[in-house]
């Protein structure tokens, strides 16, 4: 683990800010890969410090899986088993198993991806708790920040959750 410095503290606290403003600019209800992944790197450095492993220790990585990842599944998985199973089952099998693949297909294009991937509305929830972790440890006084530096920390932080809270509620507003 590491130590917290402030310089980090205010860094963080500017990329919270940052964070927000981008994830404003995606579709709430759908997965955005990139963006996953930079949030599962940002989520594993902020691990790694002492002072915020209360709060975001139990913050979970996302999962960068998209709808068309699925589908694309199995659709892999129906060849494989049809060139596997093609004398077992016979015509009809393989006939119920093109069915059941190609049902599966569509049953997953209108699935929520939110049932099994992170979505940018999710994204914005985990970086909502990771500002409150670092709203209460600003609040808490353990930084020892100047004021000055103790205010700007307090804005970025402050348009944060706002941005976020925003977007949450947009998303749900539909």
């Amino acid at each position: 683990m590491a130590e917290l410095t402030r310089k980090e503290f205010y860094e963080l606290a500017d990329q919270c800010r940052e964070r927000a403003l981008e994830l404003a600019l995606f579709d709430q209800n759908r997965v955005n890969r990139k963006q996953c992944r930079q949030f599962n790197e940002w989520l594993a450095r902020l691990k790694t410090y002492d002072q915020l492993a209360p709060g975001v220790h139990d913050i979970s990585a996302a999962r960068p899986i998209t709808r068309y990842d699925l589908m694309a599944a199995v659709v892999v998985l129906w060849i494989v088993s049809l060139f596997l199973l093609r004398e077992e089952l016979g015509t009809g099998g393989n006939r119920f198993l093109g069915f059941a693949a190609w049902g599966l297909v569509v049953l997953l294009y209108f699935l929520p991806e939110s049932l099994y991937a992170t979505t940018v509305e999710l994204l914005e929830a985990k970086v909502l708790r990771v500002v409150e972790t670092l709203e209460a440890l600003l609040i808490s006084q353990e930084m020892e920040v100047t004021e000055a530096v103790f205010f700007k920390i307090k804005e970025n932080l402050s348009t944060a959750r706002r941005e976020l809270r925003q977007q949450i509620h947009l998303a749900h507003s539909r």
